[in-house]
């Protein structure tokens, strides 16, 4: 009786465990529109923002999930579009340090918030598997709301990034990508993030299994770089060498 107690309690701490790990990883907190503005601000002149003609609208991306975007449109038409794809925990403030460029270079802008994130329903990050799905939405409803689109480009940070390159995989209309700091899957990330906070691996296997559980995904499916088997669009990847957090 009192091993079978001891096994129970400790297969007790285990769902728990598990629970709270899936949770923590893929429903982290994530930034208001206004403390996305502020970090920016601080970060980087966003005076444009102000002042160019912006039009905000939704789309609905996978399995009917509702996604607010914005359009910053180019004062000139030029027919060159990105859609731009902000990190984890930001929304599509986060992508204002792109935008400038692109701006400059006559491309008007599509910014847009992850599922989960800014204006969105609040709800689970999949690390690609769900986001990568949105963008290909994302990418047919640009085509088809821009009548005088001649160029479409996809940009992506971080987890924009990591869902920009899934997105691949469906064969997305667009001329080339540019994929900046992203993940070639999620378990290399964590298991770095525990081994920084000097937690053992066999975390990982914990939040795996909650997530499973829990949101009926597994961690070890959200594998970017398994969208480029049969990828023909060009992309160029680009990484900060001192990144400790996603390593090059």
């Amino acid at each position: 009786m009192i091993i079978f107690v001891i096994l129970v309690i400790f297969a007790g701490l285990i769902f728990i465990a598990s629970w709270f790990l899936a949770g923590f990883t893929m429903t982290g907190n994530r930034q208001t529109i206004e403390e996305a503005m502020k970090w920016q601000s601080d970060h980087y002149d966003t005076s444009f923002y102000d002042r160019i003609e912006k039009n905000g609208y939704q789309i609905t991306g996978s399995n009917g999930y509702v996604l607010n975007a914005e359009l910053l449109k180019n004062p000139e038409s030029t027919g060159r579009y990105v859609i731009i794809s902000h990190g984890y925990t930001d929304n599509h403030i986060g992508s204002l340090k792109y935008a400038k460029m692109y701006l400059d270079m006559g491309f008007s802008c599509v910014i847009y918030d992850l599922r989960g994130h800014g204006e969105n329903e609040k709800t689970f990050t999949t690390y690609g598997i769900l986001e990568g799905r949105d963008l290909e939405c994302i990418v047919k409803d640009t085509r088809e709301r821009y009548p005088d689109l001649q160029t479409l480009v996809l940009h992506g940070e971080s987890l924009g990034a990591a869902s920009t390159i899934a997105s691949l995989k469906y064969r997305p209309r667009v001329d080339f990508v540019v994929a900046d700091c992203g993940f070639s899957d999620i378990e290399n990330v964590l298991k770095g993030g525990f081994r920084s906070a000097h937690l053992p691996g066999f975390f990982f296997e914990l939040a795996d299994f909650g997530a499973r559980l829990r949101f009926h995904y597994a961690l070890k499916d959200m594998r970017p770089i398994d969208s480029l088997a049969e990828n023909e669009i060009p992309v160029l990847f680009i990484h900060g060498a001192e990144d400790s957090f996603i390593t090059p």
